[in-house]
């Protein structure tokens, strides 16, 4: 018969570190109240780890009255590379800041009904990607123990923290720079993937804003993102001399087929992308896009740090998305 080994608990570590088991929890709690020498910080830590003693998050939760959970809802667009960098940047600041991050699939799960399963892990912040549940819902979050309740997205939620991506401001980069090199018959794709409308919305909005009052046309092209959809669309171009892609990626499958198709990028049709990608780069031509600035993940943990420090902050609004456009030879 195997022989389960006993859990180690605080008393075991306070007996190898020859202290008291309120110095471990200081310690390992990582409580600045109580004023404790590094070298008896050093050798809690060193027992803790010689004993493979992990702190109980619930019985820490139960006597802080709050977690060190942040949620972090998954967002309901695929991720691409930026936004996966951006991710694994604010999780290893959260994590520096003493913050178990915890991504929380709620597929299925719609508005209030999200934030009610999200608030049953009692966490001390939620981060919310897209407008997140109504009012209502962070009411619940907040009774649920959440400090911080931030979205990260279009709009905002009443008693939240906004901080605001108006991808608007994309589309009006692109714009004014097809019509300053002179493109008049300027195409906008738009993905098919109904997820994406979300940013593929506002930045057609901001091209059309970008070109109002001027004598140029905007042309809606609806793309799925296949090789076979971007083909058809070449092979049936409707005369633009320019397109902004959406993004890179679905620039540099558009501009592939265009060039399939016989139409000459830049000569013909200029192309211009979003999101910087390194490949886009390497492409010959190589290609102009839109570099999107976003606050780091070390700026947005110390944001929500700053929150749940000071819980009765007044919410309120930030835009953290800017836009800049790179010139290269597509454009």
């Amino acid at each position: 018969m195997v022989q389960i080994p006993n859990t180690p608990t605080s008393a075991d570590v306070a007996r190898l570190a020859g202290v008291s088991r309120a110095t471990v929890s200081y310690v390992l709690n990582d409580t600045g109240a109580v004023r404790i020498s590094e070298p008896t910080r050093l050798r809690v830590r060193e027992a803790a780890r010689e004993l493979g003693y992990v702190p109980h998050a619930a019985a820490r939760t139960l006597r802080a009255g709050h977690s060190r959970m942040v949620v972090m809802p998954a967002p309901a667009v695929p991720a691409g590379p930026l936004h996966s960098r951006f991710l694994g940047e604010l999780q290893s600041a959260l994590g520096r800041l003493d913050y178990t991050v915890v991504q929380y699939g709620a597929l299925g799960l719609q508005d209030d009904e999200s934030a009610r399963a999200w608030a049953e892990l009692r966490p001390v912040a939620v981060l919310i990607p897209g407008t997140g549940p109504g009012p209502k819902g962070v009411e619940v979050l907040k009774r649920a123990g959440a400090r911080a309740v931030v979205t990260l997205g279009p709009g905002r939620v009443q008693g939240a923290h906004a901080l605001l991506m108006d991808h608007a401001v994309v589309g009006r980069r692109a714009g004014a720079h097809l019509h300053a090199r002179g493109r008049r018959r300027i195409g906008v794709v738009v993905p098919e993937d109904r997820a994406l409308d979300v940013f593929s919305r506002p930045r057609l909005a901001g091209v059309r804003e970008a070109l109002r009052g001027t004598d140029a046309t905007v042309t809606e092209l609806p793309l799925d993102y296949t090789e076979s959809a971007a083909a058809r669309l070449a092979d049936r171009w409707p005369g633009l001399d320019a397109v902004f892609a959406y993004d890179d990626e679905y620039a540099m499958l558009l501009m592939r087929a265009l060039e399939d198709a016989g139409l000459r990028v830049p000569v013909e049709v200029a192309v211009v992308g979003a999101g910087d990608l390194m490949l886009g780069r390497l492409l010959r031509p190589r290609l102009s896009t839109v570099r999107l600035d976003v606050p780091s993940g070390h700026e947005l943990a110390a944001f929500v740090d700053g929150v749940v420090r000071d819980p009765g902050r007044e919410p309120g609004v930030r835009a953290v998305l800017n836009a800049s456009l790179i010139h290269r030879d597509s454009s």
